[in-house]
């Protein structure tokens, strides 16, 4: 398991199970671990999901795919736990979501 904190100093954990269901799904993020969690501390923007969890966002000129915008989403359950919850790249950031902070 890895912990990092989050833009709001939260600590938020990375376990071995939800790193190979986000790999399963993602195959592209294979070896992009580190850029998943520099997403979730230095993040470009963040956004509000639909259900409480957060959606860190940073772009990345160089990608397995192309240029391309890394999506983390993740949960900060209290004050001193939270989660990531999955990750993938993305074309560009979602326009119908509340952007809550920026660069």
């Amino acid at each position: 398991m890895i912990i990092v904190k989050s833009k709001n100093d939260i600590p938020l954990r990375l376990t071995k199970e939800r790193w190979s269901h986000i790999v399963l799904r993602h195959p592209e993020l294979d070896d992009q671990k580190e850029r998943v969690l520099e997403t979730v501390t230095d993040p470009d923007l963040i956004q509000q999901g639909d259900f409480g969890e957060l959606i860190a966002i940073r772009f990345y000129d160089k990608t397995p795919l192309t240029s391309k915008f890394l999506v983390t989403i993740y949960k900060e359950v209290t004050d001193i736990e939270g989660f990531i919850i999955t990750a993938y790249y993305s074309a560009k950031p979602s326009e119908r979501r509340r952007t809550i902070w920026k660069r």
